[in-house]
C-alpha cells in the first residue's frame, strides 16, 4: 500500500471548487464507472431477458381472445324515428347491458349450453364488455387459453343475450352486427415486450448497484482518492517495500 505525503498548508482554495464543475466531474466519473463495468451490465441484461423468455415459454399459459360486436337500440322495432336522443340513450345503455351480460343469468346459461368445466366466477373474469369508440356498438371480448373455445363462448353470449336483455330491461334491443372474430395470436404473455422490459430492468438494477456502491465508498485507497475527496495536492508517494 502506498502512502501519500501531503502539504497541509497547500492552497485550500482547491477544496472550495466551483459546485458546477464538481457535479460535472461526478457525472463523468459515474459515466466512466458504468463504462468500466459495461460487460457486467450487458451480461445482467442478457441473463434477465433469457430468464424472462424461459418463463414466458414454459411457465406461463398462453391466452387468446375472441370478440363479437353488437348494436344497442333503445327500441325493439323500427317504427319510431331515430334521433340523437335515441343515440345517446343507446350509448348509456351499454354500461347497463354490460352488467347484465356478465351476470350469472347469462353466464350460467352459457356454461350449461357449452358444458364448460368452469365456475361462474372463472367465466366472469374471462368476459369483457365495452363500447366501441363511444358509439352504440358494444364489443364482447372473451379471453381464454383455447382460442376456439373463446370464439364459441362469445358466439353463445351473443345468441343468448338479446332475449335476456329484453326480459330484464323491458326496453330496447341488441343484435350482433359482426361475426365472431378469433385472434390466432396469443394476447398473453406478450413475450417480446416482456423480454425487452426484463433486459432493461436487469441493466438498470446493475447500474443502480454500481452507482450506490460508488457513492457509499468513503475510504481513501490511493493518491487519486486524496485529490478527489480532499481537494489537496499530493507532493509525493512512498512506494511499497
Amino acid at each position: 500500500m502506498s502512502f501519500a505525503i501531503m502539504d497541509e498548508k497547500a492552497t485550500m482554495g482547491q477544496s472550495l471548487r466551483n459546485m458546477e464543475d464538481e457535479e460535472t466531474i461526478d457525472l463523468m466519473e459515474l459515466a466512466r464507472l458504468l463504462w468500466a463495468h459495461a460487460v457486467q451490465i450487458v451480461a445482467a441484461a442478457v441473463a434477465a431477458a433469457l430468464i424472462c423468455l424461459l418463463v414466458c415459454m414454459f411457465a406461463l399459459t398462453p391466452k387468446y381472445q375472441a370478440s363479437i360486436n353488437m348494436i344497442v337500440n333503445t327500441r325493439q322495432d323500427n317504427s319510431s324515428t331515430f334521433t340523437s336522443d335515441n343515440f345517446n340513450s343507446a350509448k348509456n345503455l351499454i354500461s347497463t347491458y354490460a352488467v347484465i351480460i356478465k351476470g350469472n343469468t347469462v353466464l350460467n346459461e352459457v356454461i350449461d349450453e357449452l358444458d364448460l368445466d368452469m365456475t361462474y366466477a372463472e367465466l366472469y373474469d374471462m368476459v369483457d364488455v365495452a363500447d366501441v369508440d363511444a358509439t352504440q356498438i358494444m364489443k364482447i371480448t372473451v379471453t381464454d387459453t383455447d382460442a376456439e373455445r373463446a370464439g364459441e363462448i362469445a358466439q353463445t353470449i351473443a345468441d343468448i343475450v338479446p332475449d335476456v336483455l329484453v326480459e330484464k330491461v323491458e326496453a330496447g334491443s341488441c343484435k350482433a352486427v359482426s361475426d365472431v372474430s378469433i385472434n390466432p395470436n396469443k394476447v398473453f404473455p406478450q413475450t417480446k415486450k416482456y423480454v425487452v422490459l426484463a433486459g432493461l430492468l436487469g441493466a438498470v438494477l446493475v447500474c443502480g448497484v454500481l452507482v450506490l456502491a460508488h457513492l457509499m465508498h468513503d475510504t481513501v485507497v490511493d493518491d487519486e482518492d486524496i485529490q478527489k475527496k480532499l481537494g489537496l495536492p499530493v507532493l509525493g508517494l512512498i512506494p511499497e517495500v
